[in-house]
């Protein structure tokens, strides 16, 4: 079996030194593959295990992975394919977003809307500015004057970027659904936040600073929020209205199961097209089609979907983060950032230092305005999760590797000395980041919230499983509380009672009763659609039961 493995990694690596481009390309897409393989085995294996994450295991393979490399090509390489930052906005991040959204559930992410707003859009404005201005003025102590004005605010977009799949990962929906939905959607809406931010620094000519362009600015990212937003809730609901009306399950399921992929991923490439945030439309795309399409489609097409798409996420996550542990390795960049080792230190840890300045300059002062708005105890945000959301996003990921090739790299290669030490900064800190925040998250919140404390943090969310919708009858339409049979008791906040006593006065009733009556007899969803015996059967977040 050694022998086997050996003589294949020899044939691979023998491939790799060719000089011909055509046995490159497929020696290194067989060797990628192949660790694709490695890393979902291993993550099996590992998955009873309180330290290492999927995302963290892809990082460490990379790692060693690297280094064989330049082991074997005598420190030439340590990377298979070439980075290049279309590959990653174009084909790997879609999947990840559609399905975050596909898969979110709606009443808490929506519940929490303003919240996740507020931290993900205001909260990444001041975190922008605070890295920016903060790099710019630590930057000039460690002589780095060579980066110009537009590489300091890109730097403050890339650094603002937080890593939303890392923390899918760390946080766990079912004992934490209220810090899982606020620490993800904010970090969906930082993302989009940071990308808008990326691209209108790219667009804007800062040759010639007026008092009109703060303005404009900001006018700008409004607007591509908005219009980013809607474009996905219409290519949703075209996607539901479509496939309601033809009904393609009559004939071939292969044909709606594919409207439903295409459809997803056209969203996100007509928002790039026409210059919005891809971000954005995809993952409200997600949800209205979860909403909507999901439910049209016949019982196989459904099952087929729910999984197609959580394991096209999977895989393009395990992908980015397996590139990354290869590409922190490659010594052309660290043979720049090595003849000034103190400066390219100083400068990583500044940036960090930064990062986590800038988080919890809008965390506790918003978390404060947040709750000076609500007036029931129990809807308020304690101390121990406000610094859970804070040290939750204090990881940076791929959008942030991303963007800082696209301000400081062509095609992966550079050759300015100061853009290579911000290459290799920023692979520092998302290293860092991802592997001790990463490692240590999971036990932080279960030091920060012991498995007693768990239902508290479900009672200022809605229920995040079959069981618990049914055992919180609140918003449930007539469901039990009883489940097989067996009373559980579960503490209501005091809100609860006030939300019974007077139910339309909450914002989900008349959603709920505009939905009933105009949305889904045009477009279909749960209740509307013609029931089909052996379809399965779903609770309000589309959870199969």
């Amino acid at each position: 079996m050694g022998v086997g493995l050996g003589s294949v990694s020899t044939a691979i690596l023998g491939k790799l030194a060719s000089s011909d481009p055509d046995e490159v390309s497929v020696s290194s897409i067989t060797l990628f593959v192949t660790l694709l393989c490695i890393c979902v085995v291993l993550g099996h294996l590992l998955e009873e295990n309180r330290w290492i994450n999927e995302s963290v295991n892809a990082l460490f393979i990379g790692l060693g992975t690297g280094t064989i490399l330049l082991l074997a090509t005598k420190g030439v390489s340590s990377r298979i394919l070439e980075f290049n930052e279309e590959l990653f906005f174009i084909y790997l991040l879609p999947p990840i977003i559609f399905n975050a959204g596909f898969q979110v559930k709606k009443k808490q992410f929506f519940r929490n809307f303003m919240t996740i707003t507020l931290f993900g859009a205001v909260g990444t404005m001041i975190s922008f500015c605070i890295i920016s201005f903060g790099a710019k003025m630590l930057f000039d102590q460690l002589n780095l004057g060579y980066l110009e004005l537009q590489d300091y605010l890109a730097i403050g977009a890339i650094f603002s970027a937080t890593d939303s799949v890392c923390t899918l990962q760390v946080l766990n929906q079912d004992e934490t659904p209220f810090l899982h939905s606020l620490v993800f959607g904010e970090g969906v809406v930082n993302d989009a936040t940071s990308v808008v931010l990326f691209n209108a620094i790219q667009k804007f000519d800062l040759s010639e600073i007026n008092s009109t362009m703060a303005f404009t600015f900001v006018g700008n990212f409004f607007y591509l929020f908005v219009t980013s937003t809607l474009l996905g809730v219409l290519m949703g609901l075209l996607s539901a209205y479509i496939i309601r009306k033809l009904y393609f399950g009559r004939h071939s399921t292969d044909r709606e199961v594919a409207l439903m992929i295409l459809m997803a991923y056209l969203s996100y490439i007509m928002a790039e097209l026409f210059d919005m945030s891809g971000i954005l439309t995809v993952f409200f795309c997600g949800i209205v089609m979860s909403h909507y399409t999901w439910h049209n489609v016949t019982e196989s097409s459904r099952v087929t979907t729910k999984h197609a798409f959580a394991t096209l996420s999977f895989i393009a996550e395990t992908f980015i983060f397996l590139y990354v542990g290869m590409d922190a390795l490659d010594l052309e960049k660290w043979k720049f950032a090595s003849s000034s080792p103190i400066k390219s230190v100083g400068a990583s840890a500044a940036l960090f230092g930064l990062v986590v300045v800038g988080r919890a300059a809008f965390i506790f002062p918003l978390s404060f305005l947040f709750n000076f708005t609500k007036k029931s105890e129990s809807s308020k945000l304690n101390l121990k999760q406000q610094i859970t959301i804070w040290w939750a996003g204090l990881m940076r990921g791929a959008v942030s590797m991303a963007l800082a090739y696209n301000q400081f790299a062509k095609s992966g290669h550079t050759k300015q000395p100061g853009n290579a030490i911000m290459i290799t900064c920023t692979i520092t800190v998302v290293l860092f980041t991802t592997v001790v925040f990463g490692l240590l998250t999971k036990h932080f919140v279960r030091f920060m919230f012991p498995p007693s404390d768990h239902i508290n943090d479900a009672d200022l969310s809605e229920p995040s499983s079959p069981t618990s919708a049914l055992s919180l009858p609140l918003l449930s339409n007539g469901e039990g509380s009883e489940v097989n049979g067996e009373k559980r008791n579960i503490r209501r906040p005091c809100s609860l009672q006030m939300l019974f006593s007077a139910p339309t006065n909450t914002v989900h009733y008349y959603w709920r009763k505009f939905d009933d009556s105009f949305m889904r007899p045009v477009f279909g969803g749960r209740g509307f659609t013609e029931f089909v015996p052996g379809t399965p059967r779903v609770d309000s977040d589309n959870q199969l039961v």
